[in-house]
């Protein structure tokens, strides 16, 4: 009897038994398909969006709006990697319902946020390329449980940083050479 390669057995990377849509603060890290540069350059420290990377930030930042229990924190797109910090306060009900009487999303969890950002990203991405089934984000993401205001300012500072530190980055281009993706 065959079973399927290892490759296709993912292994969670989130926390067992932790309810992500508590109240908290979490950084969230979302690299791009294969890692590719399609948010802009950094230049002298600097990172310079380009039409897709400020489609990223639109995006990003109208998570508040449509999320009303969302506080966006400190963020930043690289070039083929995205870093923000959010905040969920109370929960609310199941169901809400956004100005125009749209149904929203009644899950709160930081995979609901996530999936709700990517999907608005791609769409939008694929309506500019005309390239509609085309991946923008790898599959998973990176987030991790801000325990304190220590470990925030860290965070912030990191991501502040960010630009700066693009030569050593891991996910630089550059750097990828002996990384299996």
């Amino acid at each position: 009897m065959m079973t399927e390669p290892d490759v296709h057995r993912r292994r969670s990377i989130r926390l067992r038994d932790y309810d992500y849509s508590q109240q908290g603060a979490y950084f969230v890290t979302v690299c791009a398909w294969n890692r590719e540069c399609l948010f802009g350059d950094v230049v002298q420290g600097e990172m310079r969006s380009n039409e897709y990377g400020r489609i990223v930030e639109n995006e990003w930042r109208r998570t508040s709006t449509v999320r009303s229990n969302v506080e966006t924190d400190d963020f930043i797109e690289m070039p083929n990697h995205f870093h923000c910090i959010l905040v969920i306060n109370e929960r609310r009900g199941v169901l809400q319902y956004a100005p125009t009487n749209e149904l929203r999303s009644p899950s709160q969890t930081i995979g609901a946020i996530v999936r709700g950002f990517k999907s608005a990203v791609t769409k939008s991405f694929n309506t500019i390329r005309a390239t509609p089934g085309i991946p923008v984000w790898q599959r998973n993401y990176y987030e991790h449980i801000i325990r304190d205001e220590n470990d925030l300012a860290r965070i912030r500072q990191y991501v502040a940083d960010n630009p700066m530190t693009w030569a050593d980055d891991k996910n630089n281009p550059l750097n990828l050479k002996n990384v299996f993706l």
